[in-house]
């Protein structure tokens, strides 16, 4: 006979619990709304796996979609999983999320990192991955819809190193880097006037640190897929690495990716090509411009239906890398190695499509933290 997991108990159905809540937390808060439309005991399902005995022995644990909750808000409001337990405390909205009585206090911060922990040694990055596509099966059965166009891209993430310091105790010190995993890459040229000689010039930008490259489903506004590498990897690299992910999600078999420049690779287009994929990778000039018969392919890639619609909303990843950056750490690593900088981009996406799902489902929004209320399309009820 299986035996049931067991949890710890709380006072959340008792005075202290749901009659309190009512009281103070409003019927359309962001946070009420998001406990209410996610089912997060299917997380709890996904995560339970990588507990001993499957929460069956020894003292009951926390529920595992509740410690996953207080991570979330850590993201959520971008605070430093130290702080979350406080907030927690003293947040009333924030205790009811994470499914607490009113006098009962929060987790210690360091279970957090138990949890993080747990599921890397379990599962290593893919764990997150779960979590992620959790969402997006949830996202399409509340009835939102996944569109056609997928959009790919990269975003940098400065490590959490002062490298000028780790240089230089390296070298006094013969210690090893304080984050091995992280390395220098380009993000790109920019242009300044040079004063003295009243010319324009590029210099390359430089920074320290890792990766984010996604996919986003276009219509569903949702990241559908993330793989995380050091800074220095090319970007159109990762292009069947996404492709790969999305298959495991609700997106359309039949997809379009778009992306920039970085992704023109033959071996891209060829892979698009293999899987009978729509093609919105942007060509570069030395393919349109050549002065010979074997342009011709690509003039014809140039002028297809999918081409054009791809291109025409590619810049939309680039707004949600901005809210990702802006309103929920993204800019800056939380960890040290690559394994849990993936954590931190998976946690990142499955915020910033939290945040998407209720408001399209309940039009509760997280007001300040980045996310613009626009319409989308619901599937039929």
């Amino acid at each position: 006979m299986n035996k049931l997991p067991r949890f710890k108990s709380h006072t959340d159905n008792s005075f202290f619990g749901d009659f309190l809540y009512d009281q103070v937390i409003p019927k359309n808060h962001f946070l009420r709304k998001a406990k209410e439309v996610i089912d997060w005991s299917r997380f709890t399902d996904r995560i339970l796996v990588w507990y001993q005995g499957n929460g069956t022995v020894g003292r009951p644990p926390y529920e595992p979609s509740e410690m996953l909750r207080m991570l979330f808000l850590s993201f959520i409001y971008n605070i430093s999983e130290t702080q979350i337990e406080e907030r927690v405390n003293m947040d009333l909205a924030f205790k009811y999320f994470v499914g607490l009585g009113v006098d009962e206090l929060a987790p210690d911060h360091s279970s957090l990192t138990k949890l993080k922990n747990r599921l890397l040694s379990g599962a290593g990055k893919s764990a997150f991955d779960q979590l992620l596509r959790e969402i997006l099966h949830q996202a399409k059965e509340l009835g939102i819809i996944f569109g056609s166009i997928q959009i790919i891209d990269s975003v940098h993430t400065l490590s959490d190193v002062n490298t000028d310091k780790d240089r230089s105790r390296q070298s006094k010190q013969n210690k090893s880097p304080r984050d091995p995993d992280a390395k220098w890459g380009n993000k790109g040229d920019k242009k300044f006037k040079d004063p003295k000689i009243g010319e324009t010039k590029k210099l390359p930008q430089w920074f320290h640190g890792f990766k984010t490259h996604a996919s986003y489903n276009e219509q569903a506004r949702l990241v559908t897929s993330v793989a995380s590498t050091a800074g220095n990897v090319y970007d159109g690299d990762l292009l069947p690495t996404l492709v790969n992910k999305d298959n495991f999600t609700p997106v359309p078999r039949k997809r379009t990716y778009a992306g920039d420049k970085a992704y023109d690779d033959g071996e891209n287009h060829e892979i698009l090509k293999d899987k009978n994929l729509g093609d919105a990778l942007r060509l570069k000039k030395t393919r349109t411009e050549k002065k010979n018969p074997n342009k011709a392919p690509w003039l014809k890639l140039q002028a297809t239906k999918e081409y054009k619609e791809g291109l025409k909303v590619r810049y939309k990843i680039e707004q949600k890398f901005g809210e990702g950056k802006n309103g929920h750490g993204l800019r800056r690593c939380r960890y040290l190695g690559e394994k849990k900088y993936h954590l931190q981009a998976c946690l990142t996406a499955i915020s910033l499509n939290l945040k998407v799902v209720v408001s399209q489902i309940t039009g509760s929004t997280l007001k300040g933290y980045g996310y613009n209320n626009s319409s989308i399309r619901l599937s039929p009820t």
